[in-house]
């Protein structure tokens, strides 16, 4: 049920998603009249998640009047055709390199959903008789047309007596935390929470000063292991020898970057064999060249040394794969190789059509590098299934499967507390999301028991007061 707008000036949030899942950032806050949807991400995962991108917005999209994007992820960013098709017509705010990176996920997200449907509706697996698109290119370009960048660090005044201000999160190229002044009252949003030894990355500013605190909890359950790059020259070293291929599903923005990395370091340390990296993901080249075009900038977000690490990527044993003829002759490479295609939680995207043809395969070996939310395939397979669905058919896995966590760029349990220490006035509230349950109600047991603040675990569609 929609609900209606408030014209009192009291301030309040609403936890319309990101609650009980990792996916689907979408939080909503009303006061004097304005509402202002921080994230607008798509629900990826399970069943019962998915589906809310397809329930009608529980408020009317035209009555929004700003939508804040906290990064370029599409668990944040995805919706925002949806709400635009949907009536939205409002300001869109992030980071300039925020909007450049959206720009990418966004039509890469609509051209793949139309190829979903296309491909369904020509097989037959679909439920749904003729398979649609949630959104299609013309949504996405409405969409892009509404974002406005801002600087980092520089308030923008949203309406009367409100103002917003982006900080750095040192997650990806252009995350940030949102924080929002609403007359006497702040609230604020951590957005996705990078690490303090990110390759190409400065950590993540101190919190935004607020008096009520939402805040991810995607790894609020564990603690990262110390990095061990031996586990990824093993696996691709023991896959070559035995004749097969290495497939890495890999997050186009940020994680591809990384993994690239890696690869040519133990490469130049005679620590893998000289075999071929394949870039079969044309949003990460994409994404690749918004991180140069930032480092040549001198991007306040980057490390000193992101220009030179970057500019050494292409070495030549990587070959980027524009083409759909290329990208199908990976599906079955005639020599051992190493491809790198999205998308990370193989939940759709070129790489599960290398998935389908290569799992079955005892010499391959499937290496996951990311957080695999409960539902994917990613999560499957890091699960140990024995069988994945794929375009209707169970495809057996008899491939190898690794996970690594060497390349996540989400701060854990420890360092995500570290960070809320160091806000300068300890907040009213602290609302624990973007977690599976069991992340969520360990994080905030944390912050009950180690900060002394109040943790909350919001429930979908709760709305609280913020004043």
């Amino acid at each position: 049920m929609r609900t209606s707008r408030d014209p009192t000036s009291t301030a309040a949030l609403t936890f319309l998603g990101a609650v009980d899942t990792v996916t689907g950032s979408r939080f909503l806050v009303e006061t004097r009249g304005v509402r202002v949807l921080v994230d607008a991400g798509l629900y990826q995962g399970l069943t019962v998640h998915r589906s809310r991108n397809w329930d009608p917005f529980p408020v009317d999209p035209a009555g929004i009047d700003h939508v804040v994007l906290t990064h370029a992820h599409l668990d944040h960013t995805g919706y925002l055709p949806r709400l635009v098709k949907d009536g939205f017509a409002g300001r869109v705010t992030c980071t300039a390199e925020t909007a450049d990176l959206a720009a990418i996920v966004l039509r890469d997200s609509a051209h793949l959903q139309q190829e979903d449907a296309r491909y369904a509706n020509v097989a037959g697996f679909s439920r749904h008789h003729p398979a649609l698109p949630l959104y299609d290119d013309g949504d996405v370009e409405q969409a892009l047309k509404l974002i406005e960048p801002v600087d980092l660090d520089r308030p923008l005044r949203l309406g009367p007596d409100i103002t917003l201000t982006l900080r750095s999160a040192g997650h990806i190229l252009g995350s940030a935390t949102a924080a929002l002044r609403l007359g006497q009252h702040r609230v604020a949003f951590s957005g996705d929470l990078g690490r303090a030894h990110h390759p190409l990355l400065r950590p993540p500013a101190v919190p935004p000063e607020s008096d009520t605190l939402v805040v991810e909890s995607t790894y609020g359950d564990r603690q990262h292991p110390p990095p061990d790059p031996q586990l990824l020259a093993d696996a691709v070293s023991r896959t070559v020898a035995r004749g097969g291929s290495v497939l890495i599903p890999a997050f186009a923005v940020d994680r591809t970057e990384l993994v690239l990395l890696e690869l040519r370091r133990l490469m130049e340390r005679g620590d893998i064999p000289d075999v071929p990296i394949f870039v079969d993901s044309p949003m990460a080249l994409a994404a690749l060249d918004c991180y140069r075009r930032a480092a040549s900038r001198g991007g306040p977000q980057l490390r000193t040394e992101a220009r030179e690490l970057l500019a050494d990527l292409d070495g030549p044993h990587v070959h980027a794969v524009d083409d759909v003829e290329g990208s199908m002759r990976l599906n079955n490479p005639r020599t051992p190789s190493i491809v790198i295609s999205a998308s990370g939680m193989a939940s759709g995207g070129r790489v599960v059509h290398h998935l389908a043809h290569q799992l079955p395969d005892r010499r391959n070996c499937v290496v996951l590098t990311g957080y695999q939310a409960e539902g994917t395939r990613g999560r499957q397979l890091a699960d140990g299934a024995r069988q994945v669905k794929i375009h209707g058919h169970y495809v057996p896995v008899r491939a190898e499967v690794v996970t690594l966590s060497d390349f996540s760029v989400h701060a854990d349990a420890g360092e995500t507390v570290d960070w809320l220490s160091r806000t300068p006035v300890p907040p009213h509230t602290v609302y624990v999301v973007h977690g599976e349950p069991r992340s969520a109600t360990a994080l905030a047991r944390r912050v009950s028991e180690e900060l002394g603040w109040t943790a909350v675990v919001p429930r979908y569609g709760e709305r609280v007061l913020v004043d």
